[in-house]
């Protein structure tokens, strides 16, 4: 029978075997961690302020901070997984007024804190080619969430630009998709006079010969001048007459008339595109796959609803994080290569990994077909097959892009 003194003292002795063996195994990681733990990765989100039309209706105005509070949220998250890795992240704001040069901007934020490698571009098309080819901006890895412009991802894309927001053509082929499943392939085309409405209503043109679906009439309809609180049941019934068809499809990317044209056709036929049922990226409606969790956590910061351009911007820096965690490193050399690797996966709250194309830098991703207060489908829709995975039939596909920066 062992005394008290010999339990202690094998009690001491396993003590300090256990911590021995304890400060070998977590020397190495606590040393990483300490020298990671230096520098944090430094990310930048660019935005050019647009100036919109004042929204019919009462409606909500666009946030002043959409976009931004979806990277701030993102930042939240990327620290709340680095901190496990010893990896931590700063996040650099400058939103640029109308008629500024956006490069000045992206020139202040690069010579800034951390020289930031990664810019989170929330702005149209011209000032996301303009930043791409700032020769300052040779190494910087660019994130637009807020340009949905096709050419960028075709003739006009640029190699170290990846497009966390979706294309047109993806959100109308989210949208014809739907449509054809359900056999309304007739469509009654009204569009708005901008040249958003234009680019819009090509796509949907592209999209139902892709998939099958037929514009059996087209007409285009200008709300300035007009009243539409007042004349919108006459007007309306003018812009909607035509043949046979069996959804009205409305390309007013402004909102400045496309909400009135619900309800308002000559025909009772359902309104789909920008306005009435729309495919997006995000809504409040969506819950499936945890996203009620990142609703919340995004109302907790921003005190209202997370929109599209949001959750890219959530997603822009969540990808930057996800990078940096997955090479435990801040070094921004090896996070942007596995950014542009097309192995990389990362979760989305959409219920699949999620990645970049290879041949012109879009991210994958399902669509949400939406009417305010409820997701009517995701796309792509059951029965779409492709080659390779079903994502890749919303958009641009490999042989459909003449992008050649990544090397296709």
């Amino acid at each position: 029978m062992r005394t008290a003194t010999e339990w202690n003292g094998r009690g001491r002795r396993g003590a300090r075997l256990s911590a021995g063996l304890l400060a070998a195994c977590l020397l190495p990681l606590l040393s990483g961690v300490s020298a990671l733990a230096a520098e944090p990765v430094a990310i930048a989100y660019l935005e050019r302020r647009i100036e919109r039309p004042n929204p019919l209706n009462n409606e909500d105005p666009v946030p002043a901070d959409q976009g931004r509070k979806g990277a701030e949220l993102g930042l939240r998250d990327s620290n709340a997984t680095g901190r496990f890795v010893g990896v931590s992240f700063d996040l650099a704001s400058k939103v640029v007024e109308p008629g500024a040069d956006i490069r000045v901007a992206l020139s202040e934020l690069l010579s800034g804190k951390g020289h930031p490698r990664f810019v989170v571009v929330n702005a149209p098309a011209a000032d996301l080619l303009a930043l791409a080819d700032a020769p300052e901006a040779k190494e910087t890895v660019f994130l637009n969430i807020g340009a949905t412009d096709t050419a960028l991802r075709d003739a006009q894309c640029r190699k170290r630009v990846l497009h966390v927001a979706p294309s047109r053509a993806m959100l109308t082929d989210a949208l014809v998709q739907l449509l054809v499943f359900k056999r309304w392939t007739r469509i009654l085309l009204v569009s708005g006079p901008d040249q958003a409405d234009g680019l819009y209503a090509e796509s949907l043109r592209r999209s139902a010969r892709k998939f099958g679906a037929r514009i059996v009439a087209e007409t285009t309809f200008d709300a300035r001048g007009a009243d539409l609180r007042d004349s919108a049941l006459r007007e309306f019934a003018l812009a909607t007459r035509g043949p046979e068809h069996d959804v009205v499809a409305v390309a007013d990317e402004l909102g400045e008339f496309g909400t009135n044209l619900v309800y308002n056709t000559e025909s009772p036929r359902p309104v789909v595109g920008t306005q009435g049922l729309s495919p997006a990226a995000w809504g409040r409606a969506v819950e499936a796959w945890a996203a009620a969790q990142l609703q919340q956590r995004f109302r907790k910061l921003a005190n209202r609803t997370m929109d599209p351009v949001d959750w890219a911007g959530w997603m822009a820096v969540h990808a930057v994080g996800e990078a940096a965690v997955k090479v435990k490193s801040t070094d921004p050399e090896p996070i942007a290569k596995l950014l542009l690797d097309p192995a990389f996966e990362v979760g989305g709250f959409k219920g699949r990994a999620l990645s970049f194309r290879a041949w012109n830098g879009q991210l994958r991703q399902p669509l949400y077909l939406l009417w305010p207060g409820a997701v009517v489908g995701t796309a792509p829709v059951e029965g779409f097959l492709h080659r390779a995975t079903e994502l890749d039939t919303l958009g641009l596909d490999r042989p459909e892009s003449a992008c050649k920066a990544f090397g296709g």
